[in-house]
């Protein structure tokens, strides 16, 4: 996985695995607020500021999509966008589950009087906050007793319910940082202590 910091001439761009979610999520709020809709152009991220576009090039086929990151995830390690049901269909995602992709940051989308879009980028994808989540646990008291350990360690730690294929699950999360390089480090750190493998999230 890359990253490349924004920079006024070039936007955010990183390369991993991409994702979708449809029926099962369609008609939930999303970390937005927005309810998501399935048969929108949109995407999970966990760190790209919401409301931003981004281009996703499918490096199997070719085939691109621009979508707006309304919402945070994949929760799963090694996986760096969830699409939209729609977005990954057009993406030729949604036979195979998952593809390897290219994501380019546009910025907040702009209408101009021609009625073309045009993009203006935020100033940093870099700038915090942002956690780090060390694990998902069915049962909360585990959870719990380790968010109060970590939280004794890194002076930041909580516990996150999310509802995943039926099933709750309580994801705690450790550290808080104000760029996303050394939320990068403290995932490093993290895992050399043994807390999971982690992967780092935007607090919103």
């Amino acid at each position: 996985m890359s990253y490349t910091p924004l920079l006024d001439h070039q936007g955010f761009s990183e390369e991993g695995i991409a994702s979708w979610y449809g029926k099962k999520f369609h008609g939930r709020k999303t970390s937005n607020g927005e309810i998501y809709d399935m048969y929108a152009m949109t995407a999970a991220h966990k760190t790209l500021p919401l409301g931003v576009f981004v281009q996703v090039d499918n490096l199997n086929n070719g085939k691109t999509v621009v979508v707006r990151v309304n919402d945070r995830g994949p929760f799963v390690a090694g996986r760096i966008i969830d699409l939209s049901y729609t977005a990954a269909s057009r993406l030729g995602v949604v036979g195979p589950g998952t593809a390897p992709v290219r994501i380019t940051a546009l910025g907040y989308q702009q209408w101009d009087n021609s009625g073309q879009p045009h993009y203006t980028l935020p100033q940093s994808v870099q700038t915090g906050p942002f956690t780090v989540q060390v694990g998902a646990f069915t049962q909360q008291p585990n959870a719990t007793r380790l968010a109060e350990k970590l939280k004794r360690q890194y002076g930041h730690a909580d516990v996150q319910q999310a509802w995943v294929d039926g099933r709750l699950f309580y994801r705690v999360r450790a550290g808080k940082y104000d760029s996303l390089e050394a939320a990068q480090q403290g995932r490093e750190e993290l895992a050399r202590q043994g807390v999971g493998r982690g992967f780092v999230v935007a607090i919103d």
